[in-house]
């Protein structure tokens, strides 16, 4: 942590070493300037650690000059706290939580929360572990925490699992305890709900154009597990098809190698992934599907949500309407209509002049490409100039083609063996194409 210029005047710093006076009435001036200089060195000592948290013990070993310590940070720290710059620990994430117990018992925060006894008694003085957060910085983490889950692809889900927050404010947060620091915060702004479920800890955003968050809903949870369940069967999907991929590679080297039986293995092994990974893959879709839905439905409740306000203005905007002003302006749009529809069939009109000269260009075409048939060289075939049969339209294409077994999948000997003679087909092919001309000629004498 970078030192403030008079860290290396004795002179100065044994002034500011020093304990504060009784009474601030008696030196107002060195008194402000010895909580002022001390108070933003707290500040900005945090800041380059990246924490929220400080405690007397530390700042006794942060702040330790040739053998001594500063004798004034209590007082400090008192003054601090008195004017909201900071707050205990415990204090703090009881005037969020309804309840400090239940975060000092490990929901949520990494250590306890601490009633020492000098908070019950009242006393003046600051035990050397007691630990205090920095207002200022806490709300910076807060903010920083909010604007990384907004600008995340994690947006798209209100509710993420302890871990992925994590893993997202790895940048942001130093540690963990941090971290719960700054959703303490967010949750004291009403910007995060914090919810246990199944033993894991949930956090849930508020989302675009809500001022506060919402408490965790059965709605919430249930979009939740099926957003997991996308993307654990989206990894395992992933790890099969990779492990097919590798089954085929095997089998081909065996048969390089002449060990057919155990590159029959291998293929049977392969086809055994590819149905695992098809049933699971089916199953994706399946919760694609219903994600879809419910991504649609809230789309329609926004839509009625709009119609309704849009009813209410309405309503307001034809309170002074009469009937004699409804009229013209039902006059006024007739008569805009039925310009449109000239200008509409003006339009119409050109476009089939267009076409008219697009037919004349084609016919120029043609006489252009008969003369130059008339003088083309002896011998060469004429050019057709029938058009060409029209294709099977797709349908009928694919209504010819067989039905799709649906029935348990059977491999016989015969058919792995034609698979084979195919991969053996296939490398005397690349083989082939890896000789030179030179050496297919001596092959050939």
């Amino acid at each position: 942590m970078p030192l403030p210029p008079e860290w290396d005047d004795d002179e100065r710093m044994n002034f500011l070493f020093s304990e504060f006076k009784d009474n601030r009435e008696v030196n107002t001036t060195d008194w402000d300037s010895k909580m002022d200089f001390w108070t933003a060195l707290i500040t900005q000592s945090c800041r380059d650690r990246g924490s929220v948290c400080v405690n007397l013990q530390d700042l006794n070993k942060t702040f330790r000059r040739k053998e001594k310590c500063p004798l004034g940070l209590p007082t400090v720290l008192q003054s601090m706290a008195r004017s909201g710059k900071l707050q205990r620990e415990s204090e703090f994430a009881a005037s969020v939580d309804s309840g400090w117990l239940s975060w000092g018992v490990g929901l949520l925060l990494v250590k306890p929360l601490k009633w020492t006894f000098s908070t019950l008694l009242g006393s003046s003085r600051v035990p050397l572990e007691e630990s205090f957060v920095v207002i200022e910085l806490v709300k910076e983490k807060a903010s920083e925490l909010l604007r990384a889950y907004r600008s995340s692809e994690l947006s798209n889900s209100s509710v993420l699992s302890f871990q992925e927050l994590c893993t997202l404010s790895a940048d942001i947060c130093a540690d963990e305890s941090t971290l719960c620091m700054a959703l303490l915060q967010l949750q004291r702004d009403k910007q995060v709900m914090v919810s246990i479920h199944e033993g894991e800890k949930i956090v849930k955003f508020t989302q675009p154009g809500q001022d506060r968050v919402s408490p965790v809903n059965d709605v919430d949870i249930g979009i939740y597990q099926l957003q997991r369940s996308e993307k654990l069967l989206g990894e395992r999907v992933e790890k099969l098809g990779i492990e097919a991929e590798k089954c085929k590679d095997e089998a081909r080297l065996l048969l390089r190698e002449g060990k057919k039986s155990q590159a029959l293995r291998c293929l049977r092994g392969r086809k055994r992934v590819e149905k695992k990974a098809d049933s699971l893959f089916a199953k994706l879709e399946t919760i694609r599907g219903i994600l879809e839905r419910i991504a649609q439905s809230q789309t329609d409740k926004m839509v009625i949500q709009a119609y309704q306000a849009g009813v209410s203005a309405l309503r307001l905007s034809l309170k002074d309407v009469t009937v004699e002003r409804a009229e013209s302006l039902v006059d006024q749009i007739q008569e805009l209509c039925d310009t449109q529809d000239e200008v509409n069939q003006t339009l119409s009109s050109g476009v089939a002049g267009a076409d008219e000269d697009m037919d004349a260009l084609e016919e120029e075409l043609k006489s252009l490409l008969d003369d130059s048939q008339a003088d083309r060289a002896p011998g060469l075939p004429k050019v057709p100039s029938d058009r060409l049969p029209q294709t099977t339209p797709v349908s009928d294409l694919l209504s010819s083609l067989p039905a799709v077994p649906h029935g348990p999948l059977t491999i016989t000997d015969e058919q792995l063996e034609e698979e084979l003679n195919n991969l053996t087909l296939a490398e005397s092919g690349l083989q082939q194409k890896k000789t030179s001309p030179a050496q297919r000629l001596e092959f050939a004498q």
